[in-house]
């Protein structure tokens, strides 16, 4: 998670670190997501999750479980809405495809996603596929 934080932070691209293994609590339970940045030039809160293993269905609402969280108990009035980017290894862009089809919230996973469904106005202020895909080829979670 050092590791990735350091990448994201030497982006250069108005990143802030807020946390890891951030804690939120919905009711009696606690949750903690890997990494929590604000980006001040999106205004807006990044959530990333990172995963050791190829992408499977439920990472999609886990994070998405996240977005919601953060939207509603720490977003600002004038913040946009929470982006949540998964890092995982050889994922299967048939099954993300499905996973994420009907979910609203910003969110990237591998190239699929993040070259196809990032929002242009979004796609300057995060990284490229290209430079997340190098760092985790580099990366050994």
């Amino acid at each position: 998670m050092r590791h990735i934080k350091k990448f994201v932070l030497e982006l250069g691209r108005g990143f802030a670190y807020v946390g890891n293994q951030y804690n939120l609590r919905v009711e009696d339970d606690d949750y903690f997501l890997d990494l929590l940045f604000y980006n001040y030039h999106l205004h807006c809160f990044v959530v990333f999750e990172l995963k050791v293993n190829a992408f499977k269905p439920e990472f999609a609402g886990k994070l998405n479980f996240y977005i919601n969280i953060i939207n509603d108990q720490i977003k600002g009035e004038k913040d946009f809405p929470t982006i949540g980017i998964l890092l995982c290894k050889t994922p299967n862009e048939t099954v993300v495809k499905y996973s994420l089809q009907n979910i609203n919230a910003p969110m990237g996973v591998a190239e699929y996603e993040l070259t196809n469904a990032l929002p242009k106005q979004l796609k300057g202020g995060m990284p490229t596929i290209e430079e997340l895909e190098q760092e985790l080829s580099t990366t050994s979670f």
